[in-house]
C-alpha cells in the first residue's frame, strides 16, 4: 500500500525499447500535471536529472531484458517497488527485439556491428515477467496515455486497474467501420488483438498490425485459416505474427506452425 505520511512515489525505468511509452506519460499534458500532484515523481530520467533513492510505492517499467546487466537490474528494481506495472510491448512481450529469439544473435551482431567482439548481449529478448513478479501489464506499443491514467488511478485508489480485455474487432463495430477483411479481403490481426488503440488502422483501410498484443483467449490458428483463403503463403503468415508482439505466446506459437 502507499505510503500514509506523504504522496505515493513514482519512478519511471527503461530497459531496452525506444522510450515512446515513457513518452505517452509526458504527452498527457494537461493531465500530466494532476498526476506530479497526486505522485511525487521520485526518478524519472526521461523527464528530469533529479531522483530520490530508498523505496517506491509505484514503478513502471518499460523496455525488455536483454543484457545480463538489466537482467540483475530489474531485480533490484522489483526489491525497490512496491508495486511494478510493465508498461508497452517490449516490457510485455520481448518486444521487436525478441525477433533475436527466433535466429542465431550472432548472425545479426555481425550484420550491424562492425566490430561486435565488444558487444555484451544475451541471446535473447524477454519480458520483464520472465524475470520478476509483476502486478499488471498494460499493452501497447505504444501504450494508450488514456489507459496508463487509468493505472495510475487505480493505484492511487488502491483497486485494480480497467482495461479492455476485447478484442479490436468490437472497437470497429463500436466506430461503424467496414471489416477491411470482409470488404476488401485485406489481412488484418484485429480478431486476435488485444484492443485499445481505437481501432486506428482498420479506420483508415488499413489491417491491424497487432501492436497491443494478443487477447484473451485468441483463436489464431482460425485466422490462419482465413489468412490462408486470402491467399498468403505459409511464410507471409509466420512473419504476420512477428512483429511488436511475436514473443507472446499466442503469436509465438501460431508463428512456429508456420515454420518450414
Amino acid at each position: 500500500m502507499p505510503r500514509t505520511d506523504q504522496k505515493p512515489r513514482l519512478a519511471v525505468w527503461k530497459f531496452a525499447s525506444c522510450d515512446g511509452c515513457q513518452l505517452s506519460l509526458l504527452d498527457c499534458e494537461d493531465e500530466l500535471l494532476r498526476v506530479a500532484g497526486a505522485v511525487e515523481i521520485a526518478y524519472f530520467p526521461e523527464a528530469t536529472r533529479s531522483s530520490i533513492r530508498g523505496t517506491y510505492d509505484l514503478s513502471l517499467v518499460e523496455g525488455s531484458i536483454t543484457t545480463a546487466h538489466d537482467a540483475e537490474r530489474i531485480q533490484e528494481v522489483r526489491r525497490r517497488s512496491r508495486t511494478l506495472v510493465t508498461i508497452g510491448a517490449c516490457a510485455t512481450a520481448g518486444g521487436i527485439q525478441a525477433l533475436r529469439n527466433f535466429a542465431d544473435i550472432d548472425d545479426f551482431l555481425s550484420a550491424v556491428y562492425a566490430h561486435p567482439e565488444y558487444i555484451e548481449t544475451l541471446s535473447t529478448s524477454t519480458p520483464i515477467s520472465d524475470h520478476v513478479p509483476v502486478d499488471f501489464e498494460l499493452r501497447g506499443c505504444p501504450i494508450s496515455k488514456s489507459q496508463l491514467l487509468e493505472v495510475i488511478s487505480a493505484f492511487l485508489r488502491g483497486r485494480r486497474p480497467v482495461t479492455p480485455a476485447h478484442s479490436v474487432c468490437l472497437d470497429c463495430k463500436l466506430k461503424g467501420n467496414v471489416c477491411v477483411t470482409v470488404a476488401h479481403g485485406t489481412p488484418c490481426l484485429g480478431p486476435v488483438t488485444h484492443a485499445g488503440c481505437d481501432a486506428l488502422c482498420p479506420s483508415y483501410n488499413r489491417g491491424c498490425y497487432g501492436c497491443y498484443g494478443p487477447k484473451e483467449n485468441p483463436n489464431a490458428s482460425a485466422l490462419s485459416e482465413r489468412l490462408d483463403q486470402l491467399g498468403m503463403n505459409q511464410d507471409e503468415r509466420l512473419r504476420f505474427y512477428r512483429t511488436f508482439n511475436a514473443w507472446a505466446d499466442p503469436f509465438r506459437e501460431e508463428s512456429e506452425r508456420h515454420e518450414p
